[in-house]
Formats: structure tokens, C-alpha cells, sequence
């Protein structure tokens, strides 16, 4: 079963940056286990607010996709090696506030799917002065 572990939230003034990581482990029965043809995506969730995705990367192709509030301000990428997605955040702004989720599904295609079935607990990202 695929767990997800993210770190990496905190505390930062507007204007300022984060790192957010995304450990997958689990267990592939005699294999070494990898995330590879999965996809892996950062979701958002702000108080009163309905959750959204911020960006996704499709392993096989590492395709990315990112909400327009966030283009050009955040980057996701990825370490094949380590099982590890990242969630470089530059230019924060007091909206991007929110709990920080990883999420991930099998997928074997290039574009990102719209659905996910494994979650992480969430990082917590506050900007404020």
C-alpha cells in the first residue's frame, strides 16, 4: 500500500519561499519499490474552502501541470531516486495559506489524471506578516 508523507510546511512572510517534500514508500512484492507510473499531485485546502490542485507530475513523462494561481510562482519536480516529490513555492502570498496535501494514483499516462486515490496527512503552509 503507497503512504505518502509530506514536510517541508511552516511559518514564511509574504513574498518568501518553501520547499515542500513528498516521501512515497510501499511495497511492490520482491520489488524494489518506485513511483514510477504513478502520477503525484499537490492539493490545497484553505479554511472554508473547497480543495483544490495546485500542481501534478506525471512520472512516466514527468508532464506537470499547474493551477493558474500558482503558474509561474511554483514548481513541482521530482527525485526518481529517493521516491520524493517537491513543491518549490517562490513568491508566497498570503492566499496560497492552506493545508498542504500530496496525493497520488497508478497511471500510466502522459497527462495528469483529475483523481486520486492515495493522500498523505498534509503540511501545514501559513504566509503571513
Amino acid at each position: 500500500q503507497l503512504q505518502l508523507v509530506e514536510s517541508g510546511g511552516g511559518l514564511v512572510q509574504p513574498g518568501g519561499s518553501l520547499r515542500l517534500s513528498c516521501a512515497a514508500s510501499g511495497f511492490a512484492s520482491g520489488f524494489a519499490f518506485t513511483l514510477r507510473n504513478y502520477a503525484i499531485a499537490w492539493f490545497r485546502q484553505a479554511p472554508g474552502k473547497e480543495r483544490e490542485e495546485v500542481s501534478c507530475i506525471s512520472w512516466r513523462d514527468d508532464m506537470t501541470r499547474y493551477a493558474d494561481s500558482v503558474k509561474g510562482r511554483f514548481t513541482i519536480s521530482r527525485d526518481s531516486a529517493a521516491n520524493t516529490v517537491f513543491l518549490q513555492m517562490n513568491g508566497l502570498k498570503a492566499e496560497d495559506t492552506a493545508l498542504y496535501y500530496c496525493a497520488a494514483r497508478q497511471w500510466a499516462g502522459t497527462v495528469c489524471p483529475f483523481d486520486f486515490d492515495a493522500w498523505g496527512q498534509g503540511t501545514q503552509v501559513t504566509v503571513s506578516s
